[in-house]
C-alpha cells in the first residue's frame, strides 16, 4: 500500500492528477537515462520500493519496460514502437509538400515508401494530374524483390541471399555509390522508377522517395536525368526530419 512518502517523489514528469499514471510516467522518465536495478529505480524516482516494483512489473507486462541480461529494468520494445509511429506520422506530414514539388519538377507521380517486414508500404504520394501515369495508392503494399524503391530500402541492409530478387549485390553496390536507384520494368512491365534514400538523424535509411511512370515517357536514361532531383528531395526530407526531431521536447531526468 502506498504511503505518504510518495509526496517526496521528484518531479521527473508532469503531474496529471491521476496518481498511478503519474508514478508510471516517473518510472519511464527515470529509465530514459539507462537501465536501473530496482534499488536504483527507487532512488531515482523517490517511490516506495513496493510501489516502484509493482508498477515496473505492470509496465513490463505491457512491453513498456523489459530487463537486460543483468536483470535491470530498462525501456521496452513498446516505447520504440510508439516512437517509430510518431516519427512515421511526422515523416508523412513533412514529405507531402516535397513530393508535390518533386512531381511538378519531374512531371511524374511521386511516392514515399517505408519498409514493413517483407514488403514496402506507400505512406504518401503525389500523382501526376493528367495523362498516362503510375498510380500507387497510399497504403498499398508492394514487393521488396523488385523496383528501385526496394533496391534503396535494402541497399544499406542487404540480406545475405537475394534469390528471388530482380536485382543483385552488384546492383546494390551501384545504388550505394551513386545514392539513388533506377529500374525499368522490374516491378511491372512498362513502368520505370527512380528512388533515393531518406536518412534519419541516427544515420539509418527510414524511407525511399520515388518517381515512377511509363517507360516510354521516362526513357532509359531516367536515372541520369532524374536521379539527382530525386536524391535532392530525399536529402531535403531527411534534413527536415532531423530539424523537427531536434525541436521535440525532451523529458528531464
Amino acid at each position: 500500500m502506498d504511503t505518504a512518502s510518495d509526496s517526496s517523489t521528484p518531479s521527473l514528469a508532469p503531474e496529471s492528477g491521476v496518481g498511478v499514471l503519474d508514478k508510471a510516467m516517473i518510472i519511464l522518465a527515470a529509465l530514459a537515462a539507462g537501465p536501473l536495478s530496482l534499488g536504483d529505480l527507487v532512488t531515482a524516482t523517490g517511490l516506495p520500493r513496493p510501489t516502484a516494483h509493482r508498477l515496473a512489473v505492470a509496465l513490463e507486462r505491457h512491453g513498456m519496460i523489459d530487463r537486460d541480461a543483468a536483470g535491470r529494468f530498462r525501456l521496452g520494445p513498446r516505447t520504440a514502437e510508439l516512437a517509430a509511429a510518431r516519427g512515421s506520422e511526422r515523416l508523412v506530414v513533412i514529405a507531402q509538400p516535397l513530393l508535390a514539388g518533386l512531381r511538378d519538377r519531374t512531371g511524374e507521380s511521386a511516392q514515399l515508401y517505408r519498409r514493413d517486414g517483407g514488403g514496402r508500404v506507400c505512406v504518401a504520394g503525389a500523382d501526376r494530374a493528367q495523362g498516362l501515369r503510375d498510380t500507387v495508392p497510399v497504403g498499398a503494399v508492394l514487393t521488396m524483390t523488385a523496383g528501385s524503391a526496394a533496391q534503396v530500402l535494402v541497399a544499406w541492409d542487404p540480406p545475405a541471399d537475394l534469390s528471388g530478387c530482380s536485382f543483385s549485390q552488384r546492383t546494390l553496390a551501384t545504388v550505394r555509390r551513386q545514392g539513388y536507384a533506377h529500374s525499368i520494368g522490374e516491378r511491372e512491365p512498362g513502368v520505370g522508377s527512380v528512388s533515393a534514400p531518406v536518412w534519419d538523424p541516427a544515420g539509418r535509411v527510414v524511407a525511399a522517395v520515388s518517381v515512377s511512370g511509363p517507360v516510354e515517357r521516362l526513357g532509359k536514361d531516367a536515372g541520369n536525368r532524374m536521379g539527382p532531383v530525386v536524391k535532392e528531395t530525399a536529402d531535403r526530407l531527411g534534413a527536415d526530419l532531423a530539424a523537427t526531431s531536434a525541436m521535440q521536447p525532451r523529458t528531464a531526468v
